[in-house]
């Protein structure tokens, strides 16, 4: 089975520093084959045969700690979830010079439609919404620091997701797909 692999706080702000090379020999050590990272962020394509995510998930978690040094949690997509992710962003949602398109992916502990609500969208500066797995944010460049997404740091909810940005997401996808 083909799985995506989103590291949280990896290479952020010169913090929890990892190599995509040390990474992608972590997850072979684990036994993943087929190991791709994208970009310096903690993004792991990989394909294995163990099927039950909650064991994967622990599994490469401590690899990844022995192999590297960095406590941190992992969420996994598999193709399907990300399909239905990437088909739910609407095609003109960018992230670009004008538009800013964030995915925030939601570990299953708070993966509902009501995390919408909580995060509090605000109308007519910025869309958002739900699909399972995660909640895609939108928001014009010349509005984005009246954006509500960004105080999701330090929140109980942020310790549950891990957020990217559309295009990377569709990468990742399409890598996926390969």
């Amino acid at each position: 089975m083909r799985y995506l692999a989103l590291l949280r706080g990896v290479n952020v702000g010169g913090a929890n520093k990892v190599k995509m090379a040390e990474l992608r020999r972590a997850f072979e050590s684990a036994g993943m084959v087929d190991v791709r990272t994208y970009i310096n962020s903690g993004n792991v394509v990989f394909s294995t045969d163990i099927e039950d995510t909650g064991r994967l998930e622990d599994l490469l978690t401590r690899a990844v700690g022995d192999a590297t040094g960095v406590n941190t949690s992992l969420l996994l997509r598999d193709a399907e979830q990300m399909a239905a992710v990437v088909s739910a962003i609407p095609p003109g949602w960018r992230n670009d010079d004008s538009m800013k398109c964030d995915v925030v992916f939601l570990r299953a502990d708070v993966d509902r439609p009501a995390t919408l609500k909580q995060l509090e969208p605000r109308p007519g500066i910025e869309d958002a919404l739900y699909v399972p797995g995660a909640v895609i944010w939108r928001v014009d460049r010349a509005n984005a620091t009246r954006s509500r997404l960004t105080r999701i740091v330090g929140t109980p909810l942020y310790a549950h997701v891990t957020v990217r940005n559309c295009n990377t997401t569709r990468a990742l996808y399409g890598l996926m797909k390969e």
